[in-house]
């Protein structure tokens, strides 16, 4: 499918709250600095609400107070709707799918998934986003993966509510785009889809953060890597239907300056969850993914729909960084979200 500058146009732009300041910056201040650099809505982050829950409550809100939740929801929604913002959706909801029947980790995922619908409900969005569980008890079986997701759009559906999949590139059993897509045929329910990611994509099947070339390394080299990436990306192009792509989320990575332990760390964070979580700058800003191609195969899909920035970026040794100019970090992602939509167009 041809991808002309013109039918880019109509593209919405969104920004996750969780990628710029911290979970201590105000949520206002947040809010005005993506409705400033015009952003059209906002992936709102869980650890955001919980700190505005908190900060409105005066006490430690618990991640399962929900009462107290949707009672902050309530006002952050009065907040977005005052900054011309849409509440695209809710995330990120982890590690859900694959526990073992009559577990406590099983019984605990279906107890916040109620408490998140209830959280849905108050702050007015009806998109949760669910990333493949990197939990290491999670069951292999598709079948059991697949079921649980059938139980929970179950209970999103009743509200009008969807749910967004997506491959975390380190996830314990579906890492990659096929993994997750093939999950989501077999759930087999209208009101679930996928939640793809420029970096995701690139970072699992294409970089390897833990060698020093920062790539996957395999027999027959880069130019072996390229082709597998490659065809990989134009299978997605070719098979995904486009309505069943909810969200692109879009985010490049640094290459790390070392490479980084293959063993899971202290918390059981595999590699490239580590590299994920402060290493994920906007596109064309230091950087090295294919970001361009990833974004060029969705939109050969024929989807037009949200496209939203999600960056965790800590600068290039991942220390984080200052904030001290939300507007123009914002300002410098729609730069980034623009000249991306440039590059990916057909010529």
């Amino acid at each position: 499918m041809t991808v002309s500058k013109s039918s880019l146009n109509s593209i919405p732009t969104c920004y996750a709250t969780v990628s710029i300041g911290t979970p201590n910056t105000p949520l206002g201040q947040k809010l005005k600095a993506i409705a400033d650099a015009g952003f059209q809505g906002i992936e709102l982050g869980f650890p955001d609400l919980l700190s505005f829950a908190s900060k409105n409550h005066d006490k430690d809100v618990d991640a399962q107070d929900f009462d107290t939740l949707c009672d902050a929801s309530r006002k952050v929604s009065i907040m977005c709707k005052e900054a011309g913002l849409k509440i695209v959706m809710l995330q990120p909801f982890s590690n859900f799918e694959g526990w073992p029947e009559g577990s406590d980790g099983r019984e605990d995922a279906f107890r916040r998934a109620e408490g998140w619908i209830r959280i849905m409900k108050a702050v007015g969005t009806d998109m949760l986003q669910v990333g493949s569980t990197d939990s290491p008890h999670a069951l292999s079986s598709v079948t059991h993966l697949a079921s649980d997701l059938q139980q929970l759009c179950d209970l999103l559906a009743p509200h009008g509510f969807r749910l967004a999949y997506e491959n975390w590139c380190w996830a314990t059993h579906a890492p990659d785009w096929k993994d997750v897509w093939a999950i989501v045929q077999k759930v087999d329910r209208p009101n679930i889809g996928l939640c793809l990611d420029t970096f995701q994509t690139a970072g699992g099947e294409w970089a390897d953060p833990t060698t020093a070339s920062g790539l996957i390394e395999r027999e027959g080299g880069k130019e072996a890597l390229e082709r597998q990436f490659r065809s990989s990306l134009e299978e997605l192009g070719k098979t995904v239907p486009k309505e069943k792509i909810y969200i692109l989320q879009i985010s490049d990575a640094y290459k790390p300056q070392q490479p980084l332990k293959a063993e899971p760390d202290e918390q059981g964070l595999r590699p490239r969850g580590r590299w994920s979580s402060c290493l994920r700058p906007v596109p064309f800003d230091g950087g090295y993914l294919p970001v361009v191609e990833v974004a060029k195969a969705v939109l050969e899909t024929g989807f037009r729909g949200w496209f939203s920035m999600e960056v965790f970026d800590g600068g290039p040794d991942g220390q984080d960084q200052d904030w001290k100019d939300l507007g123009a970090y914002a300002k410098k992602a729609m730069r980034a979200h623009e000249r991306l939509l440039e590059e990916a167009a057909d010529p």
